[in-house]
């Protein structure tokens, strides 16, 4: 019982965590022995109603516009530090009768969430807040020869975005096609977000508490949920 509620206690952080990183975060809180092994403990989380239904994927890319589209040079690249790459995507959140969209900014080394924005539009602008607030993030830390990685939306593709990438010095690299694979990691922190936040059977009354609860979430994966890729 005392491991199901330490469960129920992350959850509430994290409503849609998998099973396998809270069992990783459970053998840290817990003395040894007292966490059943990996499939006894997914056995303890369905027996208990916690394991989780599958969600459903939507799409925000549009890349059938007029502005340059640039090559892919992530592909071969292994960050090996922060700051050297930074991955951005827009992800879809339903708030109430209203459409909203999350734009991110992660470094792809450490998985950090660098930027935000739950906006109401697809606007650049919005896109480009997120972007600054990265900036921001990495204070004074000399940006020149930062790859920034991205899908070939208008978002990314627009001078208004561009401009501000090459005011400091950032490289500018992007998908060739319209595989998720060529941005994988900003995939990934869309889906993590959208499937352990977004997706756990009720959606958000509006874009106040869906901001303040995506804060709330953001600042749990960047200090305290584990990533495996680390």
């Amino acid at each position: 019982m005392a491991v199901l509620d330490t469960v129920r206690e992350i959850r509430s952080e994290d409503a849609r965590i998998g099973g396998y990183k809270l069992w990783l975060m459970s053998r840290d809180i817990f003395p040894a022995g007292w966490v059943p092994g990996r499939d006894g403990f997914f056995k303890l989380l369905s027996q208990n109603h916690l394991t989780l239904p599958r969600p459903k994927p939507r799409h925000t890319t549009n890349s059938n516009h007029r502005f340059h589209k640039y090559g892919n040079l992530y592909r071969e690249v292994v960050p090996m530090r922060p700051n050297e790459v930074w991955v951005a995507d827009i992800t879809y959140v339903d708030v109430g009768d209203d459409d909203c969209y999350l734009h991110l900014i992660t470094d792809a080394y450490s998985r950090k969430i660098l930027g935000w924005v739950l906006s109401d539009s697809l606007a650049a602008s919005n896109t480009k807040d997120a972007l600054l607030q990265a900036i921001e993030q990495a204070g004074d830390s000399d940006l020149h020869g930062l790859i920034h990685h991205s899908d070939r939306g208008t978002q990314y593709c627009c001078d208004l975005y561009v401009s501000e990438l090459r005011k400091h010095g950032i490289i500018i690299s992007m998908t060739e096609d319209s595989n998720p694979t060529d941005n994988g990691i900003a995939e990934r922190v869309n889906g993590i977000v959208k499937q352990e936040l977004i997706y756990p059977g009720k959606h958000f009354s509006n874009k106040g508490e869906a901001a303040e609860k995506i804060g709330d979430f953001i600042r749990f994966y960047n200090e305290k949920r584990p990533h495996m890729s680390l």
